[in-house]
């Protein structure tokens, strides 16, 4: 392939991705590897084909390895506000739950299943403690 047609390739890779697909910035790293293969045959390295696709290939595997996670949490991070430690946080009880009970409350603006692991029964109103996440599940006990 000539030069000029990986660095368009890659352009539009990388255009297609930050304007209008969501595909994780996997289409950024592609992008990337296309124009780094086309600055090779820029700069006047003659390459056969099969060698720059072998290039664009290792370029494109080994930045999105080590690269795309740290690209993909800068880019689009967690959403604002949001802590992954979840434990010891306090929650509004909605309903009565006995002792290994299940209910559900509200907790950063949605609603999880809870189930109760202490030993006492909660009633509608308590506060109770968070002592676990798992999945969508919270595992909560008295005060």
């Amino acid at each position: 392939m000539v030069w000029w047609a990986w660095l368009v390739v890659g352009l539009l890779l990388r255009c297609a991705e930050m304007l209008r697909v969501d595909a994780a910035v996997y289409l950024v790293f592609l992008g990337v590897a296309a124009i780094l293969t086309g600055t090779i045959g820029l700069v006047g390295i003659g390459l056969p084909v099969a060698a720059q696709w072998m290039i664009f290939s290792a370029l494109a595997a080994i930045s999105m390895v080590f690269f795309r996670r740290k690209v993909y949490l800068k880019l689009r991070g967690s959403p604002i506000g949001f802590e992954d430690q979840v434990d010891g946080r306090h929650v509004v009880v909605t309903e009565d739950v006995g002792a290994g009970g299940q209910t559900r409350v509200e907790f950063r603006g949605s609603r999880w299943v809870a189930v109760n692991v202490g030993n006492a029964p909660l009633t509608a109103g308590d506060q109770a403690i968070i002592t676990k996440a798992s999945g969508s599940r919270l595992e909560i006990s008295s005060l």
